[in-house]
């Protein structure tokens, strides 16, 4: 399977303070990689240097040959800049993905038009062209996010806690609409959600400033308390269940 993204060595500081020390990372084709650990952990961050938003201290963000970084991520930040009391239609929240430079002042043209729809379809949203994204529930909304980051057509998907405001019903179908868009794309997924990952994705990494990563989805014991830096009592692989213990703080 070829690399997709390589970090080399990747380390980023942030008003002098280290956000990410030393990350390696081989990310591959059609990857599905979801990336847990606690905030301020610096997951964000990470999903930045990838995408060239942040610039690291040292270290190195390698693309296969043949990509470009401005036109092969779509990304989906964990929180939207969208004013949901502004009276925009879904199909014009997705329109918006296929705005650049040198289209701002251009009118949409029919193949604009047409890939909107097309990524609406591929999120199981062609019902809501025309309803108020506003009037949307949390999942629908992240949902048209997402078809708004598939109008460019990329070739990694990276998404920022995108099932945080999601409920169990509703994250099954999500996820089931994730891993039909993986059988084109790479994705790379943030999420608090332990028990999700585990099940829905191929891959885990666990993030805390340093990265503990073992290319598989086994999520160990160790892994976990090297990331959350407290022990864990449970880890019960393929469940979403994991129970950790009252620390001495909280008693």
């Amino acid at each position: 399977m070829k690399i997709i993204v390589e970090l080399r060595n990747i380390f980023v500081h942030y008003r002098n303070n280290l956000i990410l020390e030393d990350i390696n990372l081989k990310i591959y084709e059609k990857d599905f990689l979801g990336i847990i650990g606690p905030n301020g952990g610096g997951k964000t961050t990470l999903l930045k240097t990838i995408l060239g938003i942040i610039k690291p201290t040292a270290g190195q963000v390698l693309l296969c040959e043949g990509l470009e970084k401005q036109n092969c991520f779509g990304y989906v930040p964990q929180t939207s800049h969208i004013d949901y009391m502004f009276p925009i239609s879904v199909l014009d929240v997705v329109k918006t993905g296929r705005l650049s430079k040198n289209k701002l002042l251009k009118r949409y043209n029919t193949n604009d038009l047409d890939t909107a729809v097309d990524s609406l379809e591929k999120m199981d949203l062609s019902k809501y062209h025309n309803n108020l994204f506003g009037s949307l529930s949390g999942g629908e909304k992240q949902r048209v996010l997402i078809a708004r980051a598939l109008t460019t057509n990329p070739k990694i998907l990276l998404l920022d806690e995108p099932t945080s405001n999601v409920d169990s019903k509703v994250g099954h179908h999500f996820y089931e609409l994730l891993n039909e868009l993986n059988k084109e794309i790479t994705i790379i997924m943030v999420s608090h959600d332990i028990g999700a990952i585990s099940q829905n994705v191929k891959k885990v990494a666990c993030l805390n400033k340093k990265l503990v990563y073992h290319d598989s989805k086994e999520i160990s014991k160790e892994m976990l308390e090297k990331v959350y830096h407290c022990p864990i009592d449970l880890i019960a692989h393929g469940v979403p269940h994991r129970v950790f213990p009252v620390h001495k703080e909280d008693e």
